[in-house]
């Protein structure tokens, strides 16, 4: 299910307020079963009280546009440490980290890729890139990505 944009701007406006960073806002499951999952980070980590304001703040102004038309479960947590890679200033931020990366369609055969996140290439169509553990790099471009994150092993 798309996050509605006017959901996305509240959001957005209240984490930035509350001096936090916006990660990733989704909507996942159906009607019956829907969760409104934020996540919110800042530099030295976010709490427990960080997470219950934008929680608080957010369903108040949820209930009051009236913007879900259905129940639904709101969920306020940090990005943990396998972070999703969301915007393409994170493959920058991160690069340097160990990450997987997961294609919509294969790519010289393959769908899935890990290694050592690179960067991000602007040029054309923006791209990760990222070197596996061979050493062979890969120029992933970001219209095929699915899913991404980081992986800080134990």
């Amino acid at each position: 299910m798309k996050l509605d944009q006017r959901i996305h701007e509240i959001i957005e406006r209240v984490a930035t307020r509350e001096g936090l960073e916006l990660v990733h806002a989704e909507m996942v499951g159906g009607r019956g079963n829907a969760v409104l999952r934020i996540y919110i980070d800042k530099l030295g980590g976010v709490n427990h009280d960080d997470c219950a304001i934008v929680s608080e703040q957010v369903g108040l102004i949820l209930e009051v546009e009236d913007l879900i038309p259905h129940q639904y479960l709101l969920e306020v947590a940090s990005p943990g440490l396998d972070r999703g890679l969301y915007k393409p200033s994170d493959y920058e931020r991160f690069a340097g980290l160990p990450a997987h990366i997961k294609l919509n369609a294969p790519l010289n055969g393959q769908r899935n890729f890990h290694g050592t996140l690179i960067g991000l290439e602007r040029e054309g169509e923006e791209a990760a890139l990222l070197e596996d553990e061979t050493g062979k790099r890969h120029r992933l471009p970001l219209s095929l990505i699915t899913k991404a994150n980081v992986e800080i092993e134990p």
